[in-house]
């Protein structure tokens, strides 16, 4: 009985002694952007970006001819790719427009003027070698006053220059990039 209870023990054993080298871990990560365009934001929350099943997974997924979405255990993302969306999304459309937007829960003493949603719907690496990115935003009036609400769609591709896994990622950062662009512009 002794030797059973052990089985399970050298099991985990040797699931730790795997390759980690093998691994590979992706952050998102935007390019550099300069501020380019005027503050229309002001103080903003930014709530967690709402993403698609498959690009919640830890795995990266992709696009085959046939239509499938694709992974492989050996190439994840670094972080929650929802969490990580989110930050580097506040991060760039502050950095492009010089509003302060900051991620939801808002950590600062005076409140927001603004509250952000976005709901990516799409965000698939397709098999035709293109980041295809749709959804929808919202910017509306943080506090009850109403009005002033802003919803806009966005539909856009970002080439893949290989179907390597960090080709995907640089294009995802290029997505974030160009939808921080969109949202601070409010078009």
């Amino acid at each position: 009985m002794t030797m059973l209870r052990l089985i399970p023990l050298c099991l985990l054993a040797l699931a730790a002694c795997s390759n980690p080298e093998k691994v590979a871990r992706y952050p998102i990560e935007p390019p550099a952007v300069k501020k380019s365009l005027p503050n229309r934001i002001g103080t903003a929350e930014l709530r967690e970006v709402s993403l698609p099943q498959y690009a919640t997974a830890q795995e990266i997924a992709y696009q085959t001819p046939d239509g499938a979405l694709r992974s492989n255990p050996d190439n994840l993302w670094a972080d929650d790719p929802a969490r990580s969306i989110t930050l580097a999304l506040a991060r760039q459309i502050s950095a492009i427009s010089g509003a302060t937007v900051l991620s939801d829960p808002w950590p600062l003493s005076d409140p927001p003027r603004r509250r952000i949603e976005v709901r990516i719907e799409q965000i698939l690496p397709g098999a035709d070698g293109a980041l295809h990115v749709s959804g929808v935003y919202f910017v509306s009036p943080a506090g009850l006053n109403g009005g002033g609400d802003v919803v806009r769609r966005f539909d856009f591709s970002v080439p893949i220059a290989t179907g390597e896994p960090s080709a995907i990622v640089a294009a995802q950062g290029a997505a974030v990039s160009e939808l921080a662009k969109r949202i601070a512009a409010l078009n």
